[in-house]
């Protein structure tokens, strides 16, 4: 990688005048306008700042001392320090026909490989699966292929809620209210809907206890409110902080009465529902004795649970299959459930867990919240399963790090596992919460469908290729012959719709929330999966104009000239894949590797627009524009595939 070079000579000439050349290392970036070259270092502005000189003379220091005569043009000190390097056109040259038969584009695999276990996904099972489950999907899904691409083992683990709370409820339901027919007909979506039943009825009842509470509540803070503001305007800040105080507190115990009348009035609404309401008065916790009886062995249940999961489980996969998800393990809560007990006491037996009100938590230094691994009723958590995980991902897999995939707001529960597991003898083991944000609606708030639920994944993806089946459909109707039949117009739908729901996801920071929006994930410019699947399919145009084909190019090896700026461009896009890989794990951030995609089309539609291919001035510079486009096409390929995204050669 060009990077790669410039840092090592970098080091060298950084290590007679920097104590730690490597923190200086991360300052040398490609240019952002090629007048100041190719890459541009700018080092020596906090050296000189450290040091007690002037930049540029810094800068002049490591010119001197800097050996790139090899690969580079004289190195150019500009502005306060900036040093601006400009690769020789030759070097250029032979490292681009080094590629040209390459299926790795000069990527090479990392020298010291590490075992990667990925969890991701995570649905829990009976409960159809929503678009609140697509972040963790794609982005644990491109992490994997990217790993996996750059040479490190990974294990994808699909780490399903199989245990949990929900099957009580949901066993509960199917015990008082199941369909009969519609379980037979969809058990999936019978056992959903017996599970937002129970739910619905423990939130009822849960409302109803409270809401006495939090109206006397209101009332008193709406009483104390128009006693401070009946002493006319505050005497001074410390009084205006309190109504300020005050004002906050009623507007949030309306918010919080409001909320919890409107969960009593969505039961009342209904005669169906009230009645079963009014007859299951304590239904949270008979649902929560189903869970412990499932969990002590009940054959009842157990045997419900086991009638249950196979078609849960093949509902889940029809979806993984429409995405091209896959997972190289799917191993549930209740594979560890045999498990618990042991963790437990091997954390008291380390002190590191003791009781606390009836309860064995884990109390991590600076943290006020305990680890709960233990309840007080004896049953185990979220914790002591993960913890579980963890061990067995030590021992039985052999795991050097481990990434969860998971929504940001779980990130106290993850900094107190880690810390926990670190108390508990994993000191070697890296762990990281690869966190994301929320997709959201226009309205700004999560992306939900007209009547307030989630919506449902699988209908996502079917509106997705329904939009791309018009957009398919329409160029195709645009050529004089179409060019695909019914059969082909829907594969390529599928390619299309599904690879937009990825990108749209994937090329965002995914710290960040971000807006859904159906004209920009299928907008046929820009930045979206759409542009770099027609930039791929107008390559494979060339060829088919050229009546040859991507394979007899390669193979002719016809060997590229960097004969104009917009060639040399796309050369150097080209040969920085490598260096998109290595950001893109720096901090597992698949948006890197989606920038480097939108670059590389870009450049690739200035040469188009420039380059004449097919109406070369010659037929030597025709075979080497046709390599350059053959070795594009191949980029855009490998690129959109590490990010889980298929192409096709006719759009």
């Amino acid at each position: 990688m060009i990077l790669t070079l410039l840092k090592s000579r970098f080091a060298d000439a950084l290590s007679g005048i920097a104590d730690d050349p490597a923190q200086l290392l991360d300052m040398i970036k490609s240019s952002q306008d090629p007048k100041f070259g190719d890459y541009q270092a700018n080092c020596a502005m906090p050296l000189g700042k450290k040091l007690g000189q002037p930049p540029r003379d810094i800068a002049a220091q490591i010119v001197e001392r800097l050996d790139v005569a090899d690969f580079c043009e004289p190195p150019e000190v500009a502005g306060p320090g900036f040093i601006n390097l400009k690769l020789k056109e030759e070097w250029l040259t032979e490292q681009v026909n080094g590629i040209l038969v390459d299926d790795r584009l000069g990527v090479t695999p990392v020298s010291e490989p590490k075992h990667v276990v990925v969890d991701y996904s995570s649905p829990n099972v009976a409960k159809p699966m929503h678009v609140g489950h697509l972040r963790s999907s794609v982005i644990g899904d491109a992490i994997c292929r990217i790993l996996r691409f750059a040479g490190h083992k990974v294990t994808s683990d699909n780490h399903i809620g199989d245990w949990g709370t929900q099957f009580g409820m949901i066993i509960y339901g199917y015990k008082h209210f199941v369909d009969q027919a519609g379980y037979e007909e969809d058990p999936v979506g019978e056992l959903a809907r017996l599970y937002r039943l129970v739910n619905q009825l423990s939130d009822y009842h849960a409302a109803v206890n409270s809401l006495p509470d939090l109206e006397q509540k209101l009332s008193a803070a709406q009483q104390a409110l128009t006693t401070a503001e009946a002493g006319g305007e505050p005497k001074d800040k410390s009084e205006k902080k309190q109504r300020k105080a005050l004002r906050k507190s009623v507007s949030g115990l309306e918010q919080q009465v409001g909320s919890t009348r409107k969960i009593m009035e969505a039961v009342r609404s209904s005669p169906v529902v009230s009645s079963a309401a009014d007859e299951h008065p304590d239904i949270a916790r008979l649902a929560r004795l189903e869970t412990s009886k499932l969990h002590a062995g009940d054959k009842e249940n157990l045997k419900l649970w086991n009638e249950f999961l196979p078609a849960c489980l093949s509902a889940l996969q029809s979806v993984y299959d429409r995405l091209d998800v896959s997972f190289d393990l799917t191993l549930g809560e209740s594979y560890y459930n045999p498990m618990l007990a042991d963790v437990v006491s091997s954390l008291q037996e380390k002190g590191l867990a003791r009781e606390s009100d009836g309860a064995q938590c884990v109390f991590v230094e600076g943290n006020d919240a305990p680890f709960i691994i233990q309840k007080s009723d004896g049953a185990f958590t979220y914790a002591t399963t993960d913890l579980a995980t963890i061990q067995y991902r030590v021992k039985e897999l052999g795991a050097d790090e481990i990434l969860y995939v998971v929504d940001k707001r779980q990130s106290e529960h993850f900094n107190l596992l880690f810390q926990t597991c670190q108390l508990w003898g994993f000191e070697d083991l890296k762990c990281q919460h690869v966190s994301f944000g929320t997709v959201m609606g226009d309205d700004n708030k999560p992306f939900k469908t007209r009547s307030g639920d989630n919506v449902g994944l699988e209908s996502l993806i079917d509106e997705a290729v329904s939009r791309a089946a018009e957009i398919v459909a329409e160029n195709d109707d645009k050529r004089p012959e179409p060019w695909l039949d019914a059969d082909a117009r829907a594969a390529v739908s599928e390619v299309v719709g599904s690879g937009g729901i990825k990108y749209a996801d994937l090329h965002h920071n995914r710290d960040s929330d971000y807006k859904f929006s159906w004209d920009k994930m299928l907008a046929t410019n820009g930045d979206s999966a759409t542009y770099m699947q027609y930039a791929f399919a107008r390559i494979c145009g060339i060829f088919r104009r050229a009546e040859t084909t991507r394979a007899f190019v390669r193979e002719a090896g016809a060997a590229v000239r960097i004969s104009t700026p917009q060639e040399r461009a796309l050369v150097l896009q080209l040969l920085s894949l490598g260096e998109a890989i290595q950001t893109a794990l720096t901090d597992y951030r698949p948006n890197i590797l989606c920038d480097w995609l939108l670059s590389t089309a870009e450049r690739y539609s200035q040469f188009f627009d420039k380059c004449p291919v097919l109406k070369a001035d010659s037929e030597e510079l025709k075979a080497s524009r046709l390599s350059l486009c053959e070795l594009t096409a191949r980029a855009l390929e490998l690129g959109l595939r590490l990010l889980g995204i298929k192409t096709a050669e006719v759009l």
